[in-house]
């Protein structure tokens, strides 16, 4: 995978003028096509399940911001909000069954971010691995690309399409195939720990690690086959709190706290 290249400060060509804009002064986005994870949970703000409006506005303030930046976007969102397939298994329910609930639970996720885009006239496409083209668009990679290459924010639902994989093997999937320059993970915390934080005040806080790290040291930021995809394509993933506004356009443009995971860390 070719190496991550700046985006030009010159006056846009691309995406920025198919919108119409011109370059604006600013800080320099690091990467011109980026992926971004978000978790189901991310979507639920204080409640107990589903959405909460202020959350989801938040999340989509800031992928506005980057979208307006002239980066090409695209998105995976999590379904634990509404269903996750572990969980679904332990009550008793077949694990195919149970993953093709939790993939249905990330359509509903996809959408609901589509709506509040396109209310901020951000033109947004759905696009699931699951076929239901009543709702939104199958998953074709070459229409993706294109869709991204018109300056549209691209939201990819229903996992792989596929049980026994989990939206982050997806997220870095659909990375691979948009030939993303990064991933970027926005998580409940800033960056990647050596246990969560949030029960251990005294857990270490990484600023630099190598995927093998991660493997080897069982790190719970993403599952292994979704580490080992990342390594195998070149992928950096950059970890940071989906909770900051302005997070995602902050680390996009090396600012902010966050961790960053590549080959040599």
């Amino acid at each position: 995978m070719a190496s991550p290249k700046a985006v030009s400060a010159e006056p846009a060509t691309g995406v920025s003028a198919a919108r119409g804009e011109s370059a604006k002064p600013g800080p320099t986005p690091r990467y011109r096509r980026v992926l971004l994870k978000i978790s189901g949970e991310a979507l639920m703000g204080e409640r107990q399940y589903g959405h909460e409006p202020e959350a989801i506005g938040r999340i989509v303030n800031d992928v506005c911001h980057v979208h307006a930046m002239g980066v090409e976007t695209c998105l995976v969102a999590g379904g634990g909000n509404i269903f996750r397939g572990i969980a679904g298994v332990e009550a008793g329910i077949d694990r195919v069954t149970a993953d093709g609930m939790g993939m249905l639970a990330t359509v509903i996720n996809a959408l609901a971010l589509q709506s509040a885009l396109e209310h901020r006239g951000v033109p947004t496409r759905v696009l699931s691995a699951i076929p239901m083209q009543t709702i939104c668009e199958p998953y074709i990679r070459r229409r993706a690309d294109r869709h991204m290459e018109k300056g549209r924010v691209v939201i990819f639902a229903a996992g792989t399409g596929n049980p026994y994989f989990t939206t982050d093997t997806a997220a870095t999937l659909r990375a691979a195939e948009m030939r993303c320059e990064a991933l970027f993970k926005g998580t409940q915390v800033d960056g990647v720990y050596s246990a969560d934080p949030r029960r251990q005040p005294d857990a270490v806080r990484y600023e630099r690690l190598s995927y093998a790290q991660v493997l080897r040291e069982d790190l719970k930021v993403m599952d292994a086959s979704a580490i080992a995809l990342a390594r195998d394509n070149g992928i950096p993933i950059l970890v940071f709190s989906i909770h900051r506004p302005g997070g995602f356009a902050e680390v996009l443009c090396g600012g902010g706290r966050y961790t960053i995971i590549t080959e040599g860390g």
